[in-house]
């Protein structure tokens, strides 16, 4: 490579929490060459919230369907990071279909959190 061709890319991820400084760049060399480097914070209850009602509505779901408590469990239990939510919110969905439920309750949600995390 020279300087006629140029090389770019981009590494996006998201560290395991309690990992982001052990394990965040372990190759020197690597380390030099990374010209910007943002780490996205995490989520409030409130854009959880939001987030979650955002993908319902892009799904085309236009009155609720996560309770208070079934939002607020898969905030705190997701640490508002985005994937996590996604992957405790899917569950919860999966969980409240399973028990032919309407509307995703705490209970969906609290089947959900104990099937995601003995997946991990």
């Amino acid at each position: 490579m020279d300087s006629t061709t140029p090389f770019v890319v981009l590494l996006i991820g998201q560290p395991t929490p309690g990992q982001e400084d052990e394990t965040r760049r372990p190759v020197a060399a690597l380390d030099q060459r990374i010209a910007i480097s943002y780490k996205m914070p995490t989520m409030t209850k409130e854009e959880t919230a939001s987030y979650i009602k955002h993908h319902l509505t892009i799904a085309g779901r236009s009155d609720p369907l996560f309770s208070d408590g079934a939002v607020d469990l898969i905030h705190s239990t997701g640490h508002g990071l985005p994937r996590s939510v996604n992957n405790i919110a899917w569950q919860s969905l999966n969980a409240a279909f399973t028990e032919d439920k309407s509307i995703v309750d705490e209970s969906s949600a609290r089947s959900a959190v104990t099937e995601t995390l003995a997946t991990d």
